[in-house]
């Protein structure tokens, strides 16, 4: 009698273990656990530690004549150009073949506020819902140097998730701090480092004019206006940073790119 229930069960136990084999291939065909998950480095995105998440970013889609809301500090106001409507922000405009809406407040940041408004939150909170931007570029800031690391995550989570609830339907870039002077700080690369990381969380495109070298030795008195423009941006700088911002959106999607004045200016290298 041993014998033969020994045998009855053979059966069902080879069945048991072709439904787990089938079961474990299934399963390992959906996970592979091996297979690494797919990611995205930004357009010159500061590096990121080993335990930060990371999304690919989808790519930049802009109508033929895109609405662009560029909202930043004092590089986005135009501070130094011989007159603000000669800044980058408003160059990128005939670049971009769209319109600008500018929003640019001298010495403001994520958490400090500047000398014609308060900090970016706030600043946020006043824009007006009826804009309907299909593009918004996030500028800076170099600002938030002398305010340290606490709090200021949170701080432009905050900014960043009040911008997108405001304007769900516009594609958003984060456009990080450019160095105003040489070598770039460790505070201004900290910043850049921060951005960089909650910016590739968020799946969104980050573009790091100082880890794609906007600004360098050969170039920083062409860009730079050290005397009267205290560390902003000459009128050619502003150009020169319009150009480069332009010609780094159009590697992010089909953005139509053409030359400021009709013909690309390159400070010296």
């Amino acid at each position: 009698m041993k014998a033969a229930s020994a045998r009855h069960r053979l059966p069902v136990a080879g069945l048991a273990v072709a439904v787990i084999l089938a079961l474990a291939a299934v399963i390992l065909g959906v996970w592979r656990p091996w297979v690494p998950v797919p990611s995205s480095v930004p357009v010159g995105a500061a590096a990121a530690d080993d335990e930060a998440v990371t999304i690919a970013p989808e790519p930049l889609l802009l109508p033929e004549h895109p609405t662009v809301l560029v909202f930043g500090d004092s590089w986005t106001y135009g501070s130094a150009a011989t007159e603000p409507t000669l800044g980058y922000a408003y160059v990128l405009a005939d670049l971009l073949d769209g319109e600008t809406i500018v929003k640019g407040v001298r010495g403001s940041g994520y958490l400090k506020p500047g000398l014609d408004g308060p900090a970016f939150g706030e600043r946020i909170a006043a824009l007006d819902p009826a804009l309907t931007p299909d593009l918004i570029i996030m500028q800076g800031s170099i600002n938030d140097r002398a305010q340290g690391e606490a709090g200021y995550r949170e701080a432009v989570t905050a900014a960043w998730d009040a911008m997108a609830a405001k304007y769900p339907e516009a594609a958003i870039v984060i456009l990080g701090p450019a160095p105003h002077e040489l070598p770039v700080g460790t505070e201004t690369a900290r910043i850049d480092r921060d951005l960089g990381e909650l910016a590739s969380a968020r799946g969104w495109w980050y573009i790091s004019p100082v880890a794609q070298d906007w600004i360098t030795e050969q170039n920083y008195l062409s860009v730079i206006d050290v005397e009267i423009g205290r560390k902003h941006p000459s009128t050619d700088g502003h150009r020169y940073l319009a150009e480069k911002l332009a010609a780094a959106l159009a590697e992010l999607g089909d953005a139509p790119v053409t030359e400021a004045g009709g013909s690309e200016t390159t400070p010296e290298q």
